[in-house]
This record gives C-alpha cells, sequence and structure tokens, in this order.
C-alpha cells in the first residue's frame, strides 16, 4: 500500500533526524518551523501553520517552545493586532549554519545521491499537489459517486 510505505518512510525519517537534532536541542516538528522561518522570516503564525500544514492549536505549543529556548519572538502585528507574527532571533537564525550539516548527514543516511534526492523529493510534491488537488475538488463529485448506490454515513 502506497499510503503505509509513505506513513513508514516519514516515521523512519524523524528517527533518522533524532540524532542529528538531539545535539541542537530540536525535536523534529521544532527543526521544521525554524526551517520555515530560515526560507522566510518574520511571518504570521496563520501563514507559517498554512506553510508547515499545521493547525494553529498544534503550531502554538511548537512556538512557545522555540521561545522559551530564545529561538524566535511572538509579537502582535502593529498592522493587524489580530494577527501574531513569528521571527527568528539572533540564536535562531545562528541555528541555520547547523542545518546544512543536519541536511547533509541525513542525506548520507539515505544512501541517495544529491540528484536521486531532489528526484524523489520533486516526486513527493507532485503527489502531494494532485492529491490536494483532488481533495479540493468540488464535494459534488463525491456526493454524485455516493448517490449512485452507497449512502453516506447518518444518512
Amino acid at each position: 500500500m502506497l499510503c503505509f510505505a509513505l506513513y513508514s518512510a516519514g516515521h523512519a525519517m524523524q528517527q533518522a533526524y533524532k540524532p542529528l537534532l538531539d545535539p541542537l536541542g530540536l525535536t523534529y516538528p521544532q527543526y521544521l518551523v525554524l526551517a520555515a522561518l530560515w526560507a522566510e522570516d518574520d511571518q504570521t503564525l496563520g501563514a507559517l501553520a498554512t506553510q508547515l500544514q499545521l493547525a494553529s492549536n498544534t503550531l502554538t505549543p511548537l512556538v512557545k517552545r522555540l521561545e522559551a529556548k530564545g529561538m524566535l519572538t511572538r509579537r502582535r502585528d502593529p498592522a493587524d493586532e489580530r494577527q501574531v507574527r513569528i521571527a527568528l532571533t539572533k540564536t535562531g537564525r545562528a541555528l541555520q549554519a547547523h542545518s546544512v550539516e543536519v541536511s547533509r548527514c541525513f542525506l548520507d543516511r539515505t544512501g541517495l545521491s544529491m540528484k536521486q534526492a531532489i528526484r524523489l523529493r520533486d516526486d513527493v510534491l507532485g503527489l502531494r499537489d494532485t492529491l490536494r488537488e483532488a481533495s479540493d475538488k468540488d464535494s459534488a463529485a463525491g456526493d454524485a459517486y455516493l448517490s449512485g448506490g452507497q449512502k453516506k454515513a447518518g444518512h
């Protein structure tokens, strides 16, 4: 099953990152938050949640822990007090230099060449985008399928 292969590969990937991130005092999800901020610093919590595909109530504790470690700051957006902006501190930015070594060590663990890793990444991103498009289509298609002989649960 493709779904199990992707799920178990994701789990194995987190396990492979653990010994690389432990010396930095980071968990894998915290590393992903920092990586998103290294790519684009000073984002709203909502934009960061969208980028990481996490619910705000999942992201907020990660952000609070990273703030407690002195790696980022949270502040109200002066232009819109409803928005919380997340920005790296000097300490958080300094960790980016270590991320290069973390990425290199992880790539070594995969046994893939850089070219193979890029191809795999592109294939996985393509699959993700295709699945998103399929799930974003009008639910009428699903309703039409279900009305063709199957009944919805609860109906």
